[in-house]
């Protein structure tokens, strides 16, 4: 637990806002799946790519075979989701 209450992930503001923006506008027009695409394609760049330094310890990324595993289930999560997209006809 005392990880998840000492770890501070940094999230640049303009990235918020172009998160909700987005997120705002897939919802307005009626595309929800869009919208959930895109808040998910967001949490995986913060949680793997923007905050890469959380995950270095003395200057050297400490990745274990979990993490590449899990990223790796992410990216294919959003290349299905993409698909899926692509091919869905309303």
């Amino acid at each position: 637990m005392k990880l998840f209450t000492s770890t501070q992930l940094v999230i640049p503001m303009f990235q918020v806002i172009l998160l909700l923006l987005l997120s705002t506008i897939a919802l307005l027009i009626g595309r929800l799946r869009l919208a959930l695409f895109i808040n998910y394609c967001f949490t995986l760049y913060w949680g793997y790519v923007a905050n890469v330094d959380l995950l270095k310890a003395e200057g050297i990324v400490n990745l274990n075979t979990f993490t590449f595993i899990y990223f790796g289930i992410g990216i294919v999560i959003v290349l299905l989701a993409m698909i899926g997209l692509m091919l869905h006809h309303e």
